[in-house]
Formats: structure tokens, sequence, C-alpha cells
């Protein structure tokens, strides 16, 4: 088990770093180079110099590729080198963080009782996993669900006492996916990153969902000359920039910051939407200024970006609230800054801690890189894609129907049934397991039983879904499309329904209809290889040869395997060929 040690500031113009950027391309791309060969392709510049706030891709090779589920990583920052330097990190964090995963010998295989006579005192207290999805079930049955499943402990430093804690660590996974997981040049510099970056989820989530009235940062009250500057190049182009304070009573500060470019919007920009939280108000809000650049395209380019902490707009009037509340300096919000980022580190976790939530982390450094990375989490933190009726039996529920071996699914669901029989997700996994099990028309016939008890309107349009998954396994085609219709109508916001009705529309020939769905697709996920492939082919069948290759093209570009794109792209050269 790691300790946290003193770290001293080495680099403190955009960020704060324990190393030079520039130290750290070079570093970093010697350590990958030699270490971890085909990890890395490339990395590259990507901003049409518009704001001058430069954007770097790091391009996932193919040893990455054989582990990561992403093909590019962006990086932002103030400065060429600091931009390179994200995104070269971001390509570290992820490959780390997948890599951990895979290795078995990180982790001890068991129930909650057998970690228990594994690690003993050490064994995480369960009121975290209560906590985590904040659950009032009784200790005795939050321990008899955990039993239900066999999880993939490992100890992890409790940031805050510096003491080693055993944890389901997949429990959290489970929860939280990749958030929270960070690279950085030091192991103190990695944790407060992806801490931070814990923080910004669950302040982002919060606001998202509740829509308070928060002060809007005075940007006349602005003294540190890089973000200044960094915000003046948005006014001299004529895009409105907006901050606001999301701090919500946070040891740390967090700036939201909401950029709008009245000239080239919609045809060549979104309004774009985001937030960054450091130990200082400065760092914050240079981060949350560099993300906007990061993901808009330079309001110029027509680029379409993935929302992740906070909503997206699609109209001016959809962020009216944001421009309400009272103002504040940049200097009132709170900081925890210090010349050592363990200090800053430490202040952060205390703070938490008072507040009622423990912080931990675990190593993933890749042992032949070598460079500091980690997986951090906070139990009972929140992010905004994580459903809002959460509950322990809402995850083991999951994992036995998705993992569990199917007697033990049964068997598991049965003792969540006696726990809290009338939960809206038994219904669910009950069809989910039937689904795996292959019993298609009984999945389809459960998920419809499902729908109705489901407790909003996204969990009603995922039953909806899944009635159209599990008639599509028999080609009822013309069935799983009304469903879809039902689901989207619901929850315009998942990509994967889109790409169902896409495939349906296709197979029945309504290409058309089906290019429509693609497009809607990758308004949700601009990165999506293969539905731009699909798009491509809706092109070919619809004659639009052009458009047609362009986007088998660019689906190649993302991901070279795509066997089926090539074929068609070949076919379509060798037409024009001939």
């Amino acid at each position: 088990m790691f300790q946290l040690q003193d770290c001293f500031k080495a680099y403190t113009a955009d960020q704060d770093k324990a190393v030079a950027p520039a130290q750290t391309v070079a570093r970093v791309k010697a350590r990958l180079e030699e270490k971890c060969p085909g990890v890395l392709e490339e990395t590259r510049r990507v901003d049409t110099g518009r704001l001058g706030i430069p954007v770097f891709l790091s391009v996932c090779g193919p040893a990455a590729r054989a582990v990561m589920p992403t093909r590019k990583q962006m990086g932002k920052g103030a400065s060429p080198d600091q931009a390179e330097a994200s995104a070269l990190m971001e390509l570290v964090e992820r490959f780390s963080y997948f890599s951990f995963w895979e290795d078995a010998d990180n982790f001890f295989l068991g129930s909650w009782d057998e970690a228990q006579e594994r690690f003993g005192d050490r064994l995480m207290d369960i009121d975290r996993i209560r906590q985590s999805v904040d659950d009032d079930l009784t200790r005795e049955d939050a321990r008899r669900l955990m039993n239900l499943v066999r999880w993939r402990f490992c100890e992890v430093l409790d940031v805050a006492s510096g003491e080693a804690v055993a944890v389901p660590l997949d429990w959290f996974k489970t929860l939280n996916e990749f958030n929270g997981s960070s690279a950085g040049n030091t192991p103190e510099e990695s944790v407060l990153q992806g801490s931070c970056e814990l923080v910004e989820r669950h302040v982002s989530a919060i606001v998202d969902r509740n829509a308070p009235v928060l002060p809007t940062i005075r940007q006349d009250s602005l003294t540190d000359p890089v973000l200044k500057d960094l915000c003046e190049r948005f006014r001299a182009n004529g895009i409105m920039l907006l901050l606001k304070d999301f701090s919500l009573g946070m040891p740390v500060p967090t700036v939201a910051a909401l950029a709008f470019d009245p000239k080239t919007y919609p045809a060549l920009s979104e309004i774009v939407y985001t937030a960054g939280t450091a130990a200082s108000p400065v760092k914050a809000a240079v981060r949350a200024v560099t993300e906007i650049a990061q993901l808009a395209g330079d309001f110029e380019t027509g680029r379409v970006y993935e929302a992740s902490g906070l909503r997206k707009f699609t109209d001016p009037g959809q962020f009216a609230w944001l421009t309400e509340g009272p103002e504040v300096d940049l200097g009132d919000l709170p900081c925890v800054e210090d010349a050592n980022i363990r200090v800053e580190l430490s202040r952060l976790a205390d703070g938490l801690k008072a507040l009622g939530y423990w912080l931990y982390t675990v190593d993933t450094t890749h042992p032949d890189l070598g460079v500091p990375a980690n997986y951090n989490f906070v139990p009972g933190f929140d992010f905004r894609e994580r459903t809002r009726h959460r509950s322990l039996g809402l995850f083991v529920g999951r994992k036995l129907a998705e993992e569990a071996p199917e007697a033990e699914a049964e068997a598991g669901l049965a003792v969540l049934a006696e726990v809290a029989p009338d939960a809206s997700h038994l219904p669910f996994y009950r069809a989910l397991l039937a689904l795996r099990q292959g019993n298609i028309d009984q999945a389809a016939d459960l998920f419809a039983q499902a729908e109705p008890h489901q407790p909003a309107a996204e969990e009603r349009a995922l039953c909806a879904f899944y009635q159209a998954y599990a008639l599509s396994q028999k080609s009822a085609w013309d069935a799983a499309i009304d469903h879809l219709d039902r689901a989207i109508a619901l929850d315009a916001e998942v990509k994967e329904y889109f790409n169902l009705r896409g495939v349906g529309r296709f197979k029945a020939g309504a290409f058309a209809l089906a290019k429509a769905d693609f497009h809607a697709v990758l308004a949700l996920d601009s990165g999506s290889a293969p539905d731009l492939a699909n798009l491509g082919l809706c092109h070919k069948f619809l004659g639009e040869r052009d458009e047609a290759v362009q986007c088998l093209e660019a689906s190649l570009g993302l991901d070279p395997s795509l066997e089926y794109a090539r074929k068609h792209l070949d076919e379509l050269r060798g037409a024009s060929d001939a």
C-alpha cells in the first residue's frame, strides 16, 4: 500500500504540476515507446486556431485498443505543452485503469463474509456500501445482499487517515464506471486530480438535477493573467462566456462555464457547458474554460460533443436560469491551495470527511509503464448519468442477472424479492435473466410486464428498448420498431435506442429513415465508428456515393478493424474506377 509523500509544485502557469508539461510529454512518450510499444499511435493538435487555445488528441495504438473501449483522448491547456501533456496523460490513465482490471492477481474474489474472514477489521464498514447508493436497508440486510455476489476485493488507501481498507472494488466500478480514474507525474498529483474530478461530477449532478440559482462570477474581478487572457479570447471573437460558482459547500472550488457563439450557432457550433474543479478558484476556472475550448471545435467546425458531467443545451432559452443569481468575485470561492500538493490533498480529504464523505484511492499504475495512475472514489458521490432511483438491490441484481451463473442468479433474485418484494427492478432483472438464458419470448413478455412498474421515464424506456432487443434476436423487426419508437419518445438521449432502430429500418430497406437514426446517434456520440459506417451504408444504398465514401473513410480512420466498412468502401471505389 503506497503512502502519500510531500510533493512540491514545479509548474503553476495554467495548472499546478510537479513537473513542467514539456518534460512530462518527453518522459511519458519515451516510457511508452520503450516499455509499452503500440499503446500510443500519435499526439496531434486539432484546434483551428480561432480561439488560440490549444487542443490535442492522443490516438490509441493497437496495444491500447486491445484493452480500452476508447480510440482517442482529448487534452486541454492554456499552452500547447500542457494540452499535449493532458491528452497523453488521459491515455495513460485509461490504459492503466483497464489493464488493472484485467489482472486477476490484483484482487481477492469472494463474498462479503469471505472478505470479512480474509481482511478482518480492514474490511470497509458496510455503512459505506449503504451510503454509496443512499440505501436505508439495515446493516444485516445489506450484508445479506452483498453476500449474493462474489466481489473483487482489494486494499485501497483511506486518504484522510492514511490507513489501508479492503473494499469490493467492482461494486464501485459498477456505480461509477471509470469516473475517478487519474494519472499524474506523481501519485499525489494523480490522486488530487482524480479527487477533484469526483467533486466536479458530484456537484454537477446536483446542479443538473435541481437547477438551483447560484452565484455568477464577475469576470472583471479576474486578476490571474492566464485566466484573463483565456476569457478575453472569447470576448474578442464575440462568444458569450458565463462563469458560475458550483462549489456547493465543498472544500474545493468548482467553476462552471457556458459558452455560446450567436454568429455560428447552430450551423457550425453548439452551446457548450462544462465545469472544472481544482485546489484554487483560478485553476478551477482555467480547467473549465480550456475544457470549453476542447469541446467546442473553436465554434466554427460543426463539432458535436458528447455530454458527460452536465447536460447539453440545444436552445439558448434553456440556460436562462443560469444567468440568474448574485455576483461574486472569483476569490470568494473556497480554496485549499498550497505549494505542496500533498497538503492540498489532505485538506480536501479532511474537508470531505467533515461533510460525512470518505475519499479512497487505489494505485492502478501499469507495472511496465511506471507512470503514476489511480482509481479514486467517494461513497455517496453522484454523477449525472447514474439513475436517481438507485439502491443496493438495484446494483446487486444487475450483477446477478448479467454475470452470475444461472442457478445462482435465480436464487439471488429470490433473496432480493424477500428483502425488497416491491422493488421495481425485480421484474426487469427476471426478464434480463430470461433473455440471457435464451428464452426470447418469455423475456419480451417479462420486459412488457416490468415496464409500467418502473419509477421514471428513463427506466420505462429501458424496458421498451429491451422488448425491442429481444424481438430483434428472432428478426421480428416490425414489432421491435414500435417498442423503439416508444423508448425514444420516453428518453431521446440514449444512442443505443437510435442505433437499434436504425439497424431495423436498414434491414427493412428504409434507408432514408435509417440514415436519420444514425445521424441521431452521431449527434450523441460523434466518435462512434460503427455508426459512421452504418450511415455510410445508408448513403450508399440511397445512391449518395460521395457522402457514403466520406462516412466510410471516417469510420475506418477511427477503427481500421471495421472490415464490412472497408468492403463497401472498396466496392464504391471500384465502381468509380470502372
